[in-house]
């Protein structure tokens, strides 16, 4: 099986020496001087890796045949293609090649579909599965422990317990919101009512007056005195 193990870069320098940026986790064994890959387009291959170093943080690469800087120029955007044995696995148990993650069914821990890897995307700080949900989107899932639980290549599967947001259909946070905000209306409409009752309510008993404001009482025999009618002596 073939696999893409880098991409060659800009020269660098008037040797013949070349940025690459690796596609590999192992790229001590896949691009070791001696190795022999194949190049994408097939035209500018085979190469054979004369020298590697690496220089303020990235790889270096010097291809035999290649002297200067118009040839390391040549190669520019050139694939480096390596074979590989398909049942060869990396040393680390947790670390995976790409084609052995791609098509991998990906379903929640309770058997609930998301999708299927139809790539893998090598960030600088980690990795992502590109799933393709069964409505024809996609969704970004981080491969990190806590998110991918399980790879079961036997059952060619990834179990993932994605955090909340992340895989959700659009249109179920839509509706779980718009479910939200009918609720609230709902509860102000009710505490209205509830208002309005309690106001008419105070209007009934004639306690309609504004805070503070004294009632005066006619006294019933309508002469609108308080005393006896006679005068003080």
């Amino acid at each position: 099986m073939q696999l893409v193990v880098a991409r060659i870069g800009r020269a660098h320098g008037i040797k013949g020496e070349v940025t690459v940026e690796v596609r590999t986790d192992e790229p001590e064994l896949r691009l070791a001087p001696g190795a022999v890959l194949a190049t994408d387009p097939a035209a500018a291959g085979p190469l054979t890796i004369a020298a590697g170093r690496v220089h303020s943080g990235r790889l270096l690469l010097r291809f035999e045949g290649v002297r200067d800087r118009n040839a390391a120029e040549a190669l520019r955007n050139t694939l480096l293609i390596a074979d590989v044995d398909p049942d060869e696995r990396p040393e680390e148990p947790d670390e995976y090649y790409d084609h052995q993650l791609i098509d991998l069914d990906v379903v929640l821990a309770d058997g609930t579909e998301v999708g299927r890897i139809t790539e893998i995307s090598h960030l600088p700080s980690q990795d992502l599965f590109i799933v393709e949900r069964p409505d024809g989107s996609e969704v970004m899932i981080p491969f990190v422990e806590e998110i991918v639980t399980e790879v079961d290549l036997a059952t060619q599967r990834a179990v993932v317990s994605p955090p909340p947001g992340l895989i959700d259909d659009r249109a179920e946070v839509a509706s779980a919101r718009e479910a939200e905000a009918d609720q609230a209306t709902g509860e102000g409409a009710a505490t209205g009512g509830r208002a309005e009752t309690a106001a008419e309510e105070r209007a009934a008993d004639g306690a309609g007056t504004a805070p503070g404001a004294a009632t005066r009482e006619e006294p019933e025999d309508g002469s609108g005195a308080t005393g006896t009618g006679e005068g003080e002596r």
